[in-house]
């Protein structure tokens, strides 16, 4: 693997000159909290006609007055930019712009109320796709702990258990040819619609996945756990390889390698596409804001779990000498059950969240087009 990194290197440099650096400039993080702050400081009792706030699109705090130029100018922008006036959506941010500014530097735009808008709409789709990666990260831990257990020949050749998180990489592989040139286009000709399947819908056919993957998971360890108490007289004693094959593991890595392809494909794109396009590179982020946070979040649930098991006078449903002693079998129902009521929530947003226009969606689709070959799957760590 170091040989091939240091081959990648030059041809990295190669392309180097025909790469699109864009010029930062400003920050999206300092225009949201801009528009709060304004939204919660600005004189409540002052308000500004909509015209007025469309001249402060241009003009700076300290000089208001126009001439007739200018006016000219503006009302040209305007046409042009559609009814600078907010949205009703989200009304308590239009004190930002309705309002008399309550110090000069909070004086806020029409557009950067709307853009903070979508960005507050698009969070809680974001939110709901946590669980989703925390119930990614059980395949890079206790998954591995599980198969360490089983039988991991394949004829002559031994499969080691820590390679398994390559599993829903592989399965990402096979399936996104079929994704990509089969599912799309009889999507497509079944809705009439150029996606033929909504980034939203994407999101939640993943979402739904996740839930089968964690059912199929607590099945094949309480599988798992029934051959080993068939073959040893405890399951503490179970060192040994169990006479059931590690394959049985693979089928928890399709659904979830499954549920991952749905979820990353239509998170990217639904960012991309909906954000606006100043804040594009901060809204992508927010997938792997979301793995990072899955992860965490597991660490959390399987510490609370252990915690409240253990203070009810049970043993820890993740802690003893051997996997073998666990009760995964009710931590992945638990998993399961979090999903489901995770699954609820996203199709509470889902079903109120209203798309941009489509006019202006074109450019983003385009733009993504030419993004979404450069886009991976997200990464399984083996444990540690």
């Amino acid at each position: 693997s170091t040989i091939a990194i240091l081959l990648s290197i030059p041809i990295f440099l190669a392309g180097s000159t025909f790469y699109r650096n864009k010029i930062p400039f400003g920050s999206p993080l300092t225009t949201i909290c801009k528009v709060l702050v304004a939204a919660m400081l600005n004189n409540s009792c002052v308000s500004r006609s909509p015209s007025n706030a469309i001249a402060n699109l241009t003009t700076s705090p300290s000089y208001r007055t126009q001439t007739s130029k200018e006016a000219e100018e503006n009302a040209k922008q305007s046409e042009q930019g559609g009814d600078e006036i907010p949205t009703k959506s989200l009304k308590f941010i239009n004190r930002a712009v309705e309002n008399k500014p309550a110090y000069p530097a909070l004086e806020c735009s029409v557009q950067q109320v709307e853009e903070v808008k979508i960005v507050l709409k698009i969070l809680p789709i974001f939110a709901c796709t946590i669980i989703l990666n925390c119930c990614l990260a059980q395949l890079s831990t206790f998954s591995v702990e599980q198969a360490a257990t089983m039988n991991a020949k394949l004829g002559s050749l031994k499969i080691p258990p820590a390679s398994l998180p390559v599993f829903p990489v592989v399965f990402i592989i096979i399936l996104a040819p079929v994704y990509d040139h089969l599912i799309i286009p009889f999507a497509r000709r079944l809705t009439k619609t150029e996606t033929g399947i909504s980034q939203l819908q994407r999101i939640g056919i993943g979402l739904f996945l996740s839930i089968i993957a964690m059912a199929v998971a607590a099945l094949v360890e309480i599988k798992r756990k029934r051959v080993a108490l068939a073959n040893y007289s405890s399951l503490l004693d179970s060192t040994n390889p169990l006479p059931i094959t590690i394959f049985w593991i693979a089928l928890q890595y399709l659904f979830l390698g499954s549920a991952d392809l749905f979820t990353l494909a239509g998170l990217l794109e639904f960012f991309f596409t909906e954000a606006p396009s100043s804040m594009r590179s901060l809204a992508t982020s927010l997938c792997w804001a979301s793995l990072a946070m899955g992860y965490y979040l597991s660490s959390v649930i399987v510490s609370i779990v252990n915690n409240v098991t253990e203070k009810s006078g049970n043993k820890p449903w993740l802690s003893g000498h051997t996997i073998n002693g666990y009760r995964l079998d009710r931590f992945y129902w638990l998993m399961c059950v979090l999903s489901v009521l995770n699954f609820m929530h996203y199709l509470f947003w889902a079903m109120r969240y209203k798309y941009k226009p489509v006019g202006s969606t074109n450019n983003s689709l385009d733009d993504f087009k030419e993004m979404k070959a450069s886009a991976q799957p997200h990464a399984y760590p083996s444990c540690p």
